[in-house]
């Protein structure tokens, strides 16, 4: 099985950045994971949102093949904690499906054609974040999520 993360643009941030590295290096240790950055649409001043989102969709939808899983990381999605995170991530993995994609948005969110495909949403809190910073966020609570499954001390609850 494979975790992979796809996002739109990139972080631009450093200190993210090097966030991101420190927990994709740290998931190598449990799950095949990568992580793949789309282009920021092109022109996308001259666009309204909403054909931002069918375009950012459509490079989404390039990557995603019949039979792979697709969650979003959406405000409207469901809210775990980290135990219970860590439940559906063992669930997803039981599943023997081959590719498993989480996709972070841009700052529109997403076109009704991956609301559509989508298997599910997720939220990672009431509050709102950038979509740069989700990212690091979200590779945390992976991580968190496959040491709480295999019993390690990074989780203390």
């Amino acid at each position: 099985m494979r975790f992979t993360l796809i996002c739109i643009g990139k972080t631009g941030q450093d200190y993210l950045e090097k966030g991101e590295k420190v927990y994709l290096e740290r998931l190598k240790h449990y799950i095949k994971t990568d992580k793949i950055e789309l282009p920021d649409i092109k022109n996308a001043k001259s666009l309204t949102s909403e054909e931002i989102k069918i375009k950012e969709g459509e490079q989404f939808l390039k990557h995603i093949k019949e039979g792979d899983k697709v969650f979003l990381l959406d405000e409207k999605g469901k809210s775990y904690t980290s135990e219970k995170f860590a439940d559906f991530l063992q669930k997803t993995m039981n599943t023997g499906v081959r590719n498993v994609y989480f996709l972070v948005g841009g700052p529109y969110g997403f076109s009704e054609a991956i609301y559509q495909r989508a298997d599910a949403q997720i939220r990672l809190s009431d509050m709102t974040f950038s979509h740069q910073m989700i990212r690091l966020f979200f590779l945390e609570q992976v991580y968190r999520g496959l040491t709480i499954l295999k019993g390690e001390p990074y989780h203390h609850s």
